[in-house]
């Protein structure tokens, strides 16, 4: 894969819906086939229509990407069934929310998010990375973080960290890759707030989130959130120009940068968001 192009065979995880979804057709149209990989069979075979559509070709597999063996034999499955000796991106986009406060954030809630959205990228580069790498060539992995993992937020403790986490693994395996010369690069996305269904899903609020404080914080996504398909556009640009940090979405660039400049002040401005919608 050379510089500027999009062409191969792309994998994305969470593929059925929101920013997995988008993602998806955005390397269709750059000219991609494309293996999606979700939870949800109804809803990924109606990503894979669309993807078809767009005459590219794409296969589908149903898998919990917390599953280590799970991941393990989709990497089996692709190199038997689709018949590609190694992805030439990896795109690790899997993920759920969790809204609550520190002490409202159950430990099965903490598991379950560490599971998801830490282990499901390692999963997936363990499992598809030494293929990558022997290939030989340019390849990439992309890694879907958050603002959250750059800028913490109250009331987002579980899934702040896991997300700084993410940050953390795709800087030093970007890092070993170079090390080693490797042509496999590492791109970590780290959107701004995004209206997806991850912010719709009242399983994966606090207890103590009552009914009109959730009401009022899916509206604030509704009215400050991104598209999820402005997230994928930057992905496939991201990409094409082998960058390692993308920045994208309400927010995402100039609260990156305060940050650096001043945390006090990143600090003043989170919390007057917060309290924007409702918290105290």
């Amino acid at each position: 894969m050379r510089r500027g192009e999009c062409a191969g065979w792309v994998l994305v995880t969470g593929a059925a819906s929101g920013i997995g979804r988008a993602t998806a057709l955005a390397f269709a149209r750059a000219g991609a086939n494309l293996v999606l990989v979700d939870i949800d069979d109804r809803a990924l075979q109606k990503a894979c229509d669309e993807v078809l559509a767009l005459g590219r070709d794409c296969a589908t597999r149903v898998v919990n990407v917390a599953d280590a063996k799970a991941m393990a034999d989709l990497a089996r499955w692709v190199r038997s069934e689709i018949r590609i000796p190694a992805l030439d991106v990896l795109v690790n986009n899997a993920g759920i929310g969790y809204l609550g406060s520190f002490m409202d954030t159950p430990v099965e809630a903490w598991e379950r998010v560490l599971q998801v959205n830490l282990m499901g990228v390692v999963n997936g580069c363990r499992a598809f990375l030494p293929d990558m790498v022997g290939a030989g060539g340019e390849r990439r992995i992309v890694n879907v973080a958050s603002l959250a993992g750059l800028v913490a937020a109250p009331n987002m403790s579980a899934y702040a960290a896991v997300k700084h986490a993410v940050v953390g693994l795709g800087e030093s395996l970007c890092l070993e890759l170079k090390l080693k010369g490797a042509q496999v690069g590492v791109t970590t996305v780290c959107p701004g707030i995004i209206n997806t269904q991850i912010t719709k899903a009242r399983a994966s609020v606090a207890a103590s989130i009552g009914d009109a404080q959730y009401e009022r914080l899916t509206a604030y996504y509704a009215k400050q959130g991104g598209r999820p398909d402005v997230v994928a556009d930057a992905i496939v640009r991201g990409v094409r120009q082998r960058r390692e940090l993308v920045l994208v979405g309400p927010f995402a660039a100039p609260l990156y940068y305060l940050r650096r400049c001043s945390r006090r002040l990143a600090q003043r401005l989170m919390l007057q968001d917060a309290r924007r919608v409702g918290f105290v």
